[in-house]
């Protein structure tokens, strides 16, 4: 029952084409998804085994040249729109259907790995390959995306749905130029963004297969994460007022002392997030002490309070608590604490649920294991959710560690995720998707 609901899923009606592998027997090539992360990873490596390939910088115009050289290789039209966006082609045997794009993004923090972004813009390419080597045609165009600037900002997505304004175009980039001259730079127009941006309908669906970038895939021996969606953030400035006073002549019992709070606050923090159930995380990273002299009780201490989860009421429900728990600790020190949001929230952005179904599916037809699970980090799939159906696809990181150069997925692991993308794709072009 399972394999005969699976076929029906995935569309195994496809308009039949002469002498093709049946799509179950399709798998992505190891070897040669190592082959091709290795000569990228060549763009910008450090010393220390990572990659230095920040937006816009001649690390990043250098792995964008190989990128294009690639998916001319297996066939792609490729163009560039005017926010930088690298789009290569394949047309289907409809064009007038609505494009199913599929791909990431290549540029890196500074000091960061090879499979970040990577992995899904060659998945991405071994896809076209494996279309190519079997000789199967689509009904739908096909796109493979490369989005500009994931790490600077979602800069690429978020021109896709039409979100830059000028205030982001004059944000300076990690290559030292503004986001603005950055998408000039590549061959981009910022002044003519209006013509990036796609339209409700005009994509079927968009698929973005990452690493996990956490552990849970690794740790919990599973090939494949199908992701619900991108967790949402809110992120506050915390003021804790003491009173400074002398280090060496103030009694113990006589202290108004911010640093004592803050340091129960943070740990109220920590108990808060873990004693409730759910995926939901709270941070504190950042804290500044005034006046910070060492023989000084600290008379204020502002500290960031960061709360992400799949849900907004959850995310409100987390900071309820943290900030009852500071109501108490501010009564028994008789130190005030005041709240400041930052207006940097970003939404939840859940993924269609029927895409998931279709990647779960696929997973399980290629008899690998899954876990349907949240992303606790931003990807081009959040802005891409608004304008057409949206899913995501994890691999293991090893260990957890991402946005370093020990940062690694395995050759089986990427082929793994880029079977399941093929998969996804022509269950899509085939009807799964309603």
């Amino acid at each position: 029952m399972r394999e005969f609901c699976t076929a029906i899923l995935l569309g195994i009606f496809l308009l039949p084409v002469t002498g093709a592998t049946q799509p179950s027997d399709i798998r992505a090539n190891p070897d040669r998804l190592e082959q091709r992360i290795k000569a990228l990873s060549a763009f910008g490596a450090n010393a220390d085994g990572g990659v230095d390939r920040v937006a816009f910088s001649e690390a990043d115009l250098a792995g964008r040249s190989y990128i294009r050289g690639l998916m001319r290789e297996v066939g792609l039209s490729v163009r560039m729109d005017t926010a930088g966006n690298i789009i290569g082609r394949r047309e289907g045997s409809e064009p007038d259907l609505p494009v199913i794009m599929f791909g990431s993004h290549i540029d890196s923090v500074p000091g960061g790995g090879n499979y970040d972004g990577d992995v899904g813009v060659i998945g991405a390419i071994e896809v076209i390959q494996l279309l190519n080597d079997n000789a199967v045609r689509t009904r739908h165009p096909l796109e493979v995306v490369v989005f500009t600037d994931e790490e600077g900002g979602l800069t690429g997505s978020r021109a896709m749905v039409g979100e830059i304004g000028d205030t982001t175009l004059s944000v300076v980039s990690h290559s030292g130029m503004t986001i603005g001259d950055g998408i000039r730079a590549v061959g981009g127009d910022p002044n003519r963004l209006d013509l990036a941006e796609r339209r409700p309908g005009e994509i079927k669906a968009f698929i973005e297969l990452h690493i996990e970038q956490g552990a849970i895939l690794h740790d919990e021996k599973f090939d494949i994460g199908v992701v619900e969606g991108i967790v949402g953030i809110r992120w506050w400035d915390v003021t804790i007022e003491g009173f400074a006073n002398h280090a060496g002549t103030t009694p113990m019992n006589r202290r108004w002392d911010a640093m004592i709070s803050a340091a129960e606050y943070i740990l109220a923090v920590n108990r808060v997030a873990t004693s409730m159930s759910g995926g939901q995380v709270a941070t504190v990273g950042r804290l500044h002490a005034e006046p910070g002299a060492p023989n000084v009780i600290p008379g204020e201490v502002v500290l960031s309070l960061e709360i992400r989860d799949l849900s907004t009421a959850k995310i409100q429900r987390v900071f309820d608590e943290i900030r009852r728990e500071g109501e108490r600790i501010a009564d028994a020190r008789f130190t005030p604490i005041r709240y400041a949001e930052i207006d940097v929230a970003s939404p939840p952005a859940p993924t269609d649920e029927q895409m998931r179904r279709i990647i779960a599916a696929s997973a399980d037809d290629l008899g690998l294991s899954f876990k349907f699970m949240p992303s606790g980090a931003g990807h081009d799939a959040q802005d891409m959710a608004q304008i057409a159906p949206t899913g995501m696809i994890f691999v293991p990181s090893v260990n957890g560690v991402s946005h370093s150069p020990k940062e690694f997925t395995s050759a089986q692991d990427m082929a793994n995720g880029a079977s399941v993308l093929y998969r996804t794709v022509i269950a899509i072009d085939a009807g799964a998707l309603e």
